[in-house]
């Protein structure tokens, strides 16, 4: 499989796209203190995801996968601030959320898949 066929990686990509659009707007104080904190953990969801992909060592991808859950909290946590100090609307901070629950519940599942096609043609 290549990496690019990854929903979850799609995803992460699509986020960071949007957060991207998002903070390009804002102005130059806002930018440079929580814009750049949530542009970095954004893109960090998907460079962490395949960065661990790239190792081509399951626990080594697990763990590189653990580094872009943790990314993919961070970013809603800069979200968060950057919505509760108004620099957003409540209808753009929804659909966040619900991206990065749908991002979690993949990244979760893809988690708990690596390792198992391995360990499933070793018990032959």
């Amino acid at each position: 499989m290549r990496f690019e066929e990854l929903e979850v990686y799609q995803m992460a990509m699509d986020m960071a796209e949007k957060v991207w659009d998002l903070i390009r707007d804002w102005d130059y104080f806002a930018r440079d203190t929580i814009g750049k904190q949530v542009m970095k953990s954004a893109d960090s969801v998907a460079a962490n995801l395949i960065e661990g992909f790239g190792r081509y060592f399951y626990k080594e991808n697990k763990q590189f996968c653990y580094y872009s859950r943790g990314s993919l909290y961070e970013t809603k946590t800069w979200l968060t601030k950057a919505f509760k100090r108004k620099l957003f609307t409540e209808d753009e901070y929804s659909i966040f959320l619900k991206d990065i629950e749908i991002i979690g519940v993949k990244l979760n599942n893809y988690i708990n898949s690596i390792g198992h096609k391995a360990r499933k043609e070793t018990d032959h």
